[in-house]
């Protein structure tokens, strides 16, 4: 997981989306600097976890049965990081990973 190099880019676009004034006192400045970062971090969470079901329904689809038990674990630790960190709610993750076991199960058992 990594942090966008290019931080005055993502603090200007992260301003872009509030309100024009910027913070006056110290600690809101601070905590301007913490939305910044938590947004970058979470949003590098949500992409990891995308990534990971999209190549795990990749792999399914072009059949490569070889990688879905590593492809699955894959997910399912992208899934539970961003449930743990509170970026996609817990029951979101569950029903996910449930969809995947499912459409992994149902590929394998089609193709033996």
């Amino acid at each position: 997981m990594s942090i966008n190099p290019r931080k005055h880019l993502t603090i200007q676009l992260f301003l872009s989306t509030i309100p024009r004034t910027m913070p006056n006192t110290s600690s809101a400045k601070k905590a301007l600097r913490q939305n910044v970062r938590r947004r970058e971090l979470n949003e590098a969470r949500k992409d990891a976890y995308k990534k990971s079901v999209k190549a795990l329904r990749n792999a399914v689809t072009k059949k490569s049965l070889d990688k879905l038990p590593e492809k699955l674990k894959e997910a399912y630790q992208a899934l539970d990081k961003a449930a743990k960190n509170k970026v996609i709610e817990k029951n979101k993750a569950d029903r996910l990973k449930s969809r995947l076991t499912h459409l992994v199960a149902k590929s394998s058992k089609a193709s033996s």
